[in-house]
């Protein structure tokens, strides 16, 4: 799968945007389900006949493929993802602000914001797509599956980039909220930098020697027996950023099933704990109405009271 920009006349279906896939120009295959079947083996020659089939696989110029069409060389074919049966959703978005602009959402915890891996139709953007009716709807950032809070769309298509240069240029102010553990030897407030870098060969991230690439600014808000809420202003925006910058500091988040180590998979969703972090706002000057826009999150996080303590807050590995 390529991450090609979708053409006008290939249009979303049911909230999802088509995916391109790129042919060779040369190959094995007879025909364009045996390449789609040895390409994305999720599904077998007999599933993607059947895609097929329904018109769900199609040409350049947004015409049908049928099952029988022989290997079409140095092209690109787009298809609609399908996953079969998603995880359930435990909870859905509240829609905080729409106007001709922009949709501003509030996410919950373990929905995903754009498809991905095991979630398609039960992302927040396909959802908000055919709740609204907007099928050019585009996030302007994301926030973690995990994380709950605020998330900003464009409504129209062509004005996505200029709001997102406003993310990319550090003018949007973003202020979350965190539970962790309370350190009564750090000086609060914090201002952490550093550089991080993937996990070689995994998913997670590290803070790594060399020129800072990160920042948060940390302060606490309350501490009820041993366990903090935080306030977490960042001003760079790297993934797991914050997650990362906590744990670095002795502060792993609550319901974090990352750091500081990897849960095992069945611990990954705990519903009734889930990670205690929440993008709970965004303020920013609009580019194109002038107005200063401010938006705010209306979730809360659990009381600190609902821990027991912060053993309690990490899963234990069977």
């Amino acid at each position: 799968m390529t991450r090609a920009p979708r053409p006008a006349h290939i249009p979303a279906r049911g909230g999802l945007d088509a995916s391109a896939v790129a042919l060779p120009g040369a190959g094995p295959w007879p025909g364009v389900v045996d390449y789609l079947a040895w390409r994305l083996p999720a599904l077998d020659r007999m599933g993607w006949a059947t895609r097929m089939a329904a018109g769900e696989v199609l040409d350049e110029n947004g015409r049908p493929l049928p099952p029988d069409t022989p290997f079409l060389r140095n092209t690109r074919i787009w298809y609609y993802r399908h996953v079969a049966t998603e995880p359930p959703l435990h909870d859905s978005e509240t829609l905080l602000f729409q106007d001709n602009w922009l949709v501003v959402a509030d996410k919950p915890h373990h929905m995903p914001v754009v498809p991905g891996g095991r979630y398609v139709r039960h992302s927040l953007l396909v959802r908000l797509r055919e709740r609204l009716g907007l099928p050019e709807l585009s996030p302007l950032h994301r926030i973690d599956r995990e994380t709950a809070g605020l998330v900003v769309f464009a409504v129209q298509a062509h004005t996505r980039a200029a709001y997102q240069n406003l993310f990319r240029e550090r003018a949007v102010h973003k202020v979350y909220e965190a539970l962790g553990p309370w350190r009564a030897d750090l000086p609060l407030p914090h201002v952490q930098r550093s550089r991080l870098a993937p996990v070689e060969g995994f998913f997670t991230m590290q803070e790594v020697a060399g020129e800072p690439n990160s920042e948060t600014r940390i302060e606490m808000v309350e501490h009820v027996a041993g366990l903090a809420r935080y306030r977490l202003t960042p001003v760079t925006g790297k993934r797991h950023q914050l997650r990362v910058h906590m744990n670095a500091l002795g502060l792993p988040l609550l319901g974090d099933r990352f750091y500081p180590r990897v849960l095992p998979a069945d611990l990954a969703d705990d519903t009734e704990r889930p990670l205690q972090l929440l993008a709970q706002a965004l303020a920013f000057d609009d580019p194109f109405t002038g107005e200063a826009r401010h938006f705010t999150s209306q979730r809360r996080l659990l009381p600190l009271n609902a821990w027991a303590d912060a053993k309690d807050a990490q899963p234990v590995r069977p």
